[in-house]
């Protein structure tokens, strides 16, 4: 995958994530940072860390669950351990860490 897709479809996946998460009920706030970083904080102030890996062409995730990669597979980005698309993901690790149910679309 060329530099320009990775990037224009890894930016697409960040502002799905931001767009789901602006319409949570959930006690949740994000804010994506300098460099393309998403942080998303919970209530009991842990966090969720979603980032672009240029050089591996990966969205990384880094949860209280542990450290998760996905790579495009050419219709969606997949967890590269157990194949779980990323917003499904997404929306496990944050209800986990929000303590309630959290649905990203």
């Amino acid at each position: 995958m060329e530099d320009k897709d990775f990037n224009a479809l890894a930016g697409t996946a960040m502002t799905r994530i931001e767009s789901a998460l602006e319409a949570v009920d959930a006690e949740i706030d994000f804010e994506l940072a300098a460099g393309g970083v998403l942080e998303i904080e919970f209530e009991d102030g842990s966090k969720i860390i979603v980032n672009r890996h240029a050089v591996a062409k990966e969205i990384w995730v880094a949860a209280r669950a542990g450290g998760f990669h996905f790579r495009w597979d050419g219709a969606a980005w997949v967890d590269t351990r157990d194949g779980q698309e990323l917003m499904q993901k997404l929306s496990a690790l944050a209800s986990q860490q929000a303590g309630e149910t959290v649905v990203l679309r």
